[in-house]
């Protein structure tokens, strides 16, 4: 939750977050820790799994919540309209971003989480873009201050 809400700190319209790991990785309280640092109560927080997108209009900025778990192609969100919302207003967080393949965004911030114990977790962050590079740096600056 911490980190969510640092990240979402520094988060900006247009962005998008990719949250990779196995179930129960911990990609949902993640995302609710976004959703907190921008101002989205908790509670409301719930996993997209069976609707693929909630969003949060409510926010500092608004936030768009993907999980695309239950897709078995990237074909099948093609009449979705993905692309107001990746390239929109809004910050994108996007759960089993490998389901889309081919369209996610060129640039994006991928973070991958591990099962390390019953209440540990580790995160592996990845930039993909110069923005994201930028953004990295910064990041990392927060964390060990």
């Amino acid at each position: 939750m911490h980190l969510g809400r640092s990240l979402a700190l520094r988060l900006q319209r247009g962005d998008v977050v990719c949250l990779s790991g196995q179930l129960g990785s911990g990609k949902t309280v993640l995302a609710k820790g976004i959703a907190s640092g921008l101002g989205v109560k908790t509670a409301r927080v719930v996993s997209p799994t069976f609707v693929l997108l909630r969003e949060y209009a409510r926010a500092r900025i608004p936030l768009y919540h993907f999980d695309f778990y239950r897709l078995a192609c990237a074909g099948d969100i093609a009449g979705l309209g993905y692309e107001e919302y990746f390239y929109g207003d809004g910050i994108t967080v996007i759960e089993w971003p490998d389901r889309l393949q081919h369209l996610l965004p060129r640039d994006y911030l991928q973070v991958s989480l591990f099962i390390l114990g019953p209440k540990k977790r580790s995160l592996d962050f990845k930039a993909s873009g110069k923005r994201y590079r930028e953004f990295l740096g910064r990041l990392y600056e927060d964390i060990r201050h």
